[in-house]
């Protein structure tokens, strides 16, 4: 396979801070690389120095910095090094003390100042190096890049002779366009999970016969590709040979295999030429962080906060179709490695942690069912548009992505159509502590009740399949909000715009769940009129096992008459009485128009506003009424004038 040069799609330029001690040759070393000639009479401090995009084969043009030792332009110093892509460390190979203030000073004053770039660390002064005290480069450093593992490169030089000096700045700016640290561990001496992940992907797309291998063909329509230049059969014989010495099992009798397409690319890597490897993940859409870069993400963008995304149709049905190809013992459930298995061709599993790890119905083994499944990717399709569909895309989705999400109507145009086309609906969950909601969401996903109470203290979210009685399905997103967040959420004025129903849970046989609860349920509905963004609410009496408080029953039906909502519904997730009420939630947002608790203040407004419409109709009419009138009067004057 050939090499290749790529940026990256980066072109505004590579910023290179030169850093170090008082004398050890900053300003000849930069001054020699821009004029390529040495100068006796140099500045203490260079201005900027551009080296032009045709300057190296990256086509990327280079800013270099140069910087002041002296403690007065330590500030101007640091904020040039906060804004460097690449740092440049010198000392003076005649010099020895230099090279140690890298460890005892510049490196740790980098870790200091959160200076998070590479740093390519230079011997200047080459010529000046006395022969007889020569120490190689090799075990001079070794202690120095095991310390600081921020280090990519250590490299002589000499302004004088010109020797190396053009290397430095191309080793640097490879640093920043083709970095290695994503690709390889230096502790392991493999390539890096994320590495190996994402060429398993770019094997399975090049692998069009699915025998677990690449042919000839497909190897050099790969090479094509990524290179734009075929490849000979005795070049691809000779690569082939290569990986069989080394790696026997990475070719067989149908061509290369995984294995060796991993060491062919593991051993670019090892001469040090990691801009073969970024021309193949760039090729494939790979940013730095071995993720698709989100320009090629075609997600659809809403124009309103009350707009959701969803999966598509197409979409569900690849997902039903990957879930019956990986299920391959016909239980309808997916156990930890299958689902480990349908992401090992994206960065990492994206329902490890949260919000959507323990988010989806399991079956009694503790595997995703098909609903889960299902219910699961249309979360994070809610929740994160661009991380669904790009793992769609890791798995292998070949449609088009744009057509693989929809953007929903505005719930604000549902509710005056008095109906919605959603296929997922988000129902905030509010309550007090201790009040049951957690139990909800447990009950909702299948799972036992548990006596043992542990306090929410962030979003939770459960969701799962509705079917309906005339056969369609829904899925139901239940997100638990804790007592402790809910005035921060309230302060975003969006914060409604996603809900399609807010329930409100309470402990019926505790006053203080009572009252908080009402409490939440009256801020939601405050917060609803003065944003527009009124949403339908529910009233729930939890742990209705318990001898009930007193005045709870006569003060919640009070509460939802003033408000004109329905009547609290009773269940006890310790009894498995559930009262249908996953059934109803969703009853209630497939009717958006229903159910929108209205305050005395709202309707005071609202009341205003009719007599107000009706005090500006009236003022219309009498004015119609009073140029009638006059236009009348003329009319009378003109005929008893001319009747005269």
């Amino acid at each position: 396979m050939l090499n290749h040069s790529s940026s990256g799609g980066r072109t505004n330029g590579v910023r290179v801070v030169v850093a170090g001690d008082r004398g050890t040759g900053k300003s000849s070393l930069i001054a020699a690389v821009a004029s390529e000639s040495f100068s006796e009479t140099v500045p203490p401090v260079l201005p900027l120095t551009v080296l032009p995009a045709d300057f190296y084969p990256d086509n990327v043009p280079i800013t270099v910095v140069d910087t002041s030792s002296s403690l007065e332009k330590q500030g101007k110093r640091n904020e040039e090094l906060k804004q460097a892509d690449v740092v440049v460390l010198t000392y003076a190979c005649n010099e020895p003390s230099t090279f140690s203030r890298l460890s005892s000073y510049w490196l740790p004053e980098l870790e200091r100042l959160e200076v998070k770039v590479p740093v390519v660390v230079v011997g200047c002064k080459l010529d000046l190096h006395d022969e007889s005290q020569q120490v190689s480069l090799e075990r001079l450093m070794n202690q120095l890049l095991q310390q600081f593992k921020e280090i990519v490169t250590c490299i002589e030089c000499s302004a004088v002779t010109l020797y190396q000096v053009p290397e430095v700045f191309y080793f640097a700016q490879k640093a920043v366009l083709h970095p290695i640290d994503p690709l390889f561990d230096q502790e392991s001496q493999a390539l890096t999970d994320r590495c190996v992940r994402a060429l398993r992907r770019i094997f399975v797309l090049c692998d069009r016969d699915m025998d677990d291998a690449l042919s000839d063909t497909e190897l050099n329509e790969f090479q094509v590709r990524c290179f734009d230049a075929p490849l000979q059969p005795s070049e691809i014989n000779g690569v082939k040979t290569v990986v069989q010495q080394n790696v026997p099992e990475g070719v067989n009798s149908n061509g290369l295999t995984f294995p060796g397409f991993l060491y062919v690319h593991s051993m670019f890597l090892r001469k040090g030429r990691p801009e073969t490897l970024w021309a193949v993940l760039r090729n494939y859409g790979y940013d730095n962080d071995l993720k698709l870069r989100n320009d090629s993400l075609p997600v659809p963008s809403k124009n309103a906060s009350d707009q959701s995304v969803e999966l598509t149709n197409e979409a569900v049905e690849f997902l039903n179709g990957i879930f019956r190809l990986l299920d391959t013992d016909k239980d309808r459930a997916l156990r930890p490695a299958e689902v480990d298995k349908l992401f090992c061709t994206a960065p990492s599993s994206p329902w490890n942690d949260a919000p959507y790890k323990d988010a989806a119905e399991k079956n009694d083994m503790g595997y995703i069912t098909l609903n889960g499944f299902l219910s699961q990717w249309a979360l994070m399709t809610l929740l994160d548009p661009p991380c669904s569909v790009a793992n769609l895309i890791y798995i292998g989705y070949s449609g088009n992505p744009a057509a693989a999400l929809r953007v929903t109507r505005r719930r604000s145009v549902d509710r005056k159509k008095q109906a919605t086309e959603r296929n997922v609906f988000q129902c905030y969950v509010f309550g007090s502590k201790n009040s049951g909601k957690s139990a909800l969401l447990d009950s909702f996903l299948g799972r036992p009740f548990s006596n043992n109470y542990t306090p929410t203290t962030a979003e939770q979210f459960a969701a799962n399949t509705i079917e309906l009685i005339r056969g369609t399905k829904k899925v139901l997103v239940l997100r638990e909000i804790p007592e402790g967040e809910v005035p921060k959420v309230l302060l975003n004025q969006d914060y409604l715009a996603a809900c399609d129903v807010a329930i409100f849970v309470y402990d019926s046989s505790n006053e203080h769940s009572w009252k908080k609860s009402r409490d939440m349920l009256e801020q939601v509905a405050r917060q609803g009129e003065l944003t527009g963004y009124r949403v339908p609410c529910l009233l729930i009496a939890a742990k209705d096992d318990l001898t009930p408080y007193p005045r709870a029953v006569q003060d919640s039906v009070k509460a939802t008459q003033e408000l004109g909502i329905e009547a609290p519904i009773h269940l006890s997730m310790k009894l498995g009485d559930s009262s249908n009420v996953f059934h109803r939630i969703v009853s209630v947002a497939e009717h958006p128009h229903l159910s929108i608790p209205e305050t005395e203040i709202g309707r005071k407004r609202k009341q205003y506003h009719r007599l107000l419409q009706n005090t500006l109709i009236f003022a219309s009419v009498g004015t119609a009424m009073a140029v009638v009138g006059v236009a009348a009067l003329r009319a009378y004057a003109v005929k008893k004038k001319s009747s005269g």
